[in-house]
């Protein structure tokens, strides 16, 4: 307890350089818990929106129930990207369940309950109270949702009226929820992912805010050993500055959490929004916060100190340190032969799979690389400098030398930057084989619409929607005996947007149609319904001769074994019981803008998707903002600790830089020796970390299942974030001296 009151009292009563660093601290330990906060909160999120989901869940009663039970009938549709949830309720005489969270009573026959953005949605789409019989009583409360965003609505309605599909209700509530935000096993990844993309940069921060002008601090306690202070008192002695910065720094954390996540929850990420109280502070959180960041603190200030405490006399006078370890590359090897092995394995006829040991030795082997990386960049900063040093030229000749003297201060400054291109990397790794899990494999995506519902209008707002780039008419054939099943109605232009390929087309010709794949269609004559001045008839079609023949872009083809022109209908006559087929990219942005746009243009309109699920997209709109929320934190604790850590060298260095400067070094050449001290390990260990990253992404993707081992498309932005880093570097590394020099930075010396 006396060396940690000491610590306090050395704190606050060795000038204001000693405050400053300490306020540094204490912010940049504030930034640290507000990310790690974050990272700790996002499971309970998910948890919370699964909860509610699971705890609405209708349960019913197995087989035939006596008397008149309370009537359930759900219904979950897609209205653009997102889910339309309804439930209809008809209340009975026995057996009557409490009613759902969020209501306060069961629904009325003629009775809606709607969630607040389904009323916000009814009044820009009015056309949605199609779907919604009966008047808006009241809204649903937040027990009762899911999210904010949600579309969910309970109806309240007869026994004759809610259908023959409906169960006899005995409760609300279930063990597991219907549909998760996130799938478990989607969810481990994305938890290893941020924890390399956050935890592994975070624990860096803040070692560099607890070693914040180390020199100094060194020879400080260095004095108090050789006063006889013991060498435990005295690393006692420095570990209370780090431990009471980074408690305080914890408690301001915790604050700032708060407040970003009030304004976070207000206003929502895309595809995933919150209630305030889904990332409220939990015990859990708040334990790990406040005792796991201070006792890193006084692991850290007791292993900085140890120097110091052990030889106090190199320290006051300014020994060269020892030598990095030879054996901190080991760690770097083990992870690297584990990715270089599971990455191998691709080029095998039997790749491994992410099950049992293989699950966890991808992992370690990530993991292992990425703290190799940090444990070596000192020795590589050594070696390296050790061979410049020898050079002619004056300013690499001062870099250089300087690196070889303390080749761990190139390691507090660029440490966050090279684990922060290798974190990129294994993010782009997970969004790959996501991608590859979920979307459609075909390079077009069909939606297939009644077009019994649509009007006129509405057919041609639905074909010049922007990222539509085919559409068709398709109908079915009401000759029971006739081989052929349906029509396209469509030019030849229309038809080689929808295919691959297409040989022998003519317009105004009734033809027939063959896939490359398929079986050969006959020429059989065919008929199909028409309503023309509000009668139906049918029209025939005689048997095409002529064949089509094309390659298709996706699964279903065109749809259709004939194709007949626009001009075949009869003037002013609408096909009955066809369909209207749009194509676009398949890409998931695409497919989610064109399914929003058709629930604007036709909100009741029931849309079929060929191989895509709009729960799907819905989640990997969750995993791709909690990625990208991942990978900004990463990107600010990465840039933070940059700047901390090179101011905090600069201002160490000023004695050095003076007197350099009044030995006659011209400034350029302080910038360049500032610059090159930073510049070039920074270059090895982005080298390094764009390699080992593109390792550990291959065998994460080799061991995931997809059909892509090797991410060629995601060099080009790995580059560009290097490039981007070593910019930053650049700008940041420019020294702290001007024209005035000041002899006091230099009298001790």
């Amino acid at each position: 307890m006396r060396e940690f009151l000491l610590g306090l009292r050395l704190l606050f009563g060795s000038g204001r350089g000693t405050r400053v660093r300490f306020l540094l601290m204490t912010l940049g330990g504030s930034l640290g818990v507000c990310c790690l906060a974050l990272v700790l909160t996002i499971p309970a999120i998910l948890d919370a929106h699964d909860g509610r989901a699971a705890a609405r869940e209708p349960t019913v009663f197995q087989g035939e129930r006596s008397g008149r039970p309370t009537l359930v009938l759900e219904r979950s549709d897609a209205h653009g990207s997102k889910m339309f949830g309804r439930v209809f309720l008809a209340t009975g005489t026995t057996d009557t369940p409490k009613p759902p969270p969020g209501l306060s009573r069961m629904p009325e026959p003629g009775e809606v309950y709607v969630s607040p953005a389904l009323r916000d949605q009814l009044r820009r789409e009015p056309g949605l109270k199609g779907l919604l019989p009966g008047r808006e009583k009241g809204l649903i409360g937040p027990a009762g949702l899911t999210d904010p965003n949600e579309l969910y609505a309970y109806i309240g309605t007869t026994r004759d009226r809610i259908g023959a599909e409906a169960r006899a209700l005995k409760g609300f509530g279930a063990p597991y929820a219907p549909t998760t935000a996130v799938e478990p096993s989607t969810l481990e990844i994305l938890r290893f992912t941020l924890a390399t993309l956050v935890l592994l940069p975070l624990g860096v921060f803040l070692s560099v805010c607890a070693k914040l002008s180390a020199a100094s601090r060194n020879r400080r306690l260095a004095a108090l050993r050789l006063l006889g202070l013991s060498a435990k008192g005295t690393q006692r002695v420095n570990a209370a500055e780090t431990v009471v910065a980074s408690l305080l720094g914890a408690l301001l954390g915790l604050g700032e959490f708060a407040l970003l996540n009030r304004v976070m929850s207000a206003t929502g990420l895309p595809g995933l929004k919150w209630y305030p109280g889904d990332g409220a502070l939990s015990g859990e959180t708040v334990a790990i916060c406040l005792l796991g960041c201070p006792a890193l603190a006084w692991f850290v200030g007791r292993m900085s100190a140890r120097a110091a405490a052990r030889n106090p006399l190199s320290t006051r006078r300014s020994a060269a340190p020892r030598a990095p370890r030879v054996w901190t590359i080991l760690v770097l090897v083990s992870g690297l032969g584990l990715v270089i092995g599971y990455s191998a394995i691709g080029l095998t006829a039997h790749p491994a799979q992410s099950q049992g040991i293989h699950a966890v030795l991808v992992v370690a082997g990530a993991l292992l690389t990425g703290l190799g990386l940090v444990l070596t960049l000192p020795l590589l900063s050594y070696a390296l400098a050790r061979r410049l040093a020898r050079s002619g030229n004056l300013a690499l000749n001062l870099a250089m030398r300087r690196n070889e003297v303390e080749p761990g201060s190139a390691m507090r400054v660029v440490t966050g930057l090279v684990l922060l291109v290798f974190s990129a990397s294994l993010a782009q790794g997970v969004l790959v084989e996501l991608s590859q899990v979920s979307r459609n494999t075909s390079p077009a995506q069909q939606y297939s619409l009644s077009l019994d519902p649509l009007t006129q209008e509405q057919q041609r707002r639905l074909r010049d929607i922007p990222d539509v780039e085919a559409s068709a008419v398709v109908m079915d054939n009401v000759d029971l005996g006739s081989d052929i099943s349906s029509a396209v109605i469509a030019t030849c232009a229309q038809v080689a947007e929808m295919v691959r390929e297409a040989k022998g087309c003519v317009d105004g010709r009734a033809l027939r149609l063959l896939n490359v794949d398929g079986a050969p269609v006959s020429a059989s004559p065919s008929s199909y319904v028409v309503r023309k001045d509000g009668k139906r008839g049918t029209f025939r079609v005689p048997g095409p001769k002529e064949t089509v023949v094309y390659l298709s872009s996706t699964a279903t083809g065109l749809g259709g074994d004939i194709l007949l022109p626009p001009s075949a209908l009869p003037t002013g006559a609408v096909p009955v019981g066809a369909y209207l087929i749009l194509s676009s990219g398949s890409d998931p942005s695409t497919v989610r803008t064109v399914l929003d746009r058709i629930g604007a243009i036709a909100p009741t309109a029931e849309v079929d998707l060929e191989g895509v699920n709009v729960e799907a997209l819905q989640q990997i709109t969750v995993i791709e903002t909690l990625l990208f929320l991942g990978m900004m934190m990463g990107l600010v604790i990465g840039v933070a600790a940059f700047l901390v850590s090179v101011t905090d060298r600069a201002v160490e260095r000023r004695a050095q830089v003076t007197a350099l400067a009044l030995i006659g070094a011209r400034p350029r050449t302080l910038r360049a020796v500032q610059c090159l001290q930073v510049v070039l390990p920074l270059t090895v260990g982005l080298v390094l970390a764009l390699v080992c990253g593109k390792l550990a992404e291959s065998a994460y993707l080799v061991t995931g299942g997809g059909a892509i081992f090797w991410d060629g498309a995601g060099v080009p932005p790995l580059l560009a974030a290097a490039l981007g880093v070593l910019a930053i570097a650049i700008v940041g590394t420019l020294p702290l001296a001007g024209r005035r020099i000041d002899p006091e930075l230099i009298r001790r010396d």
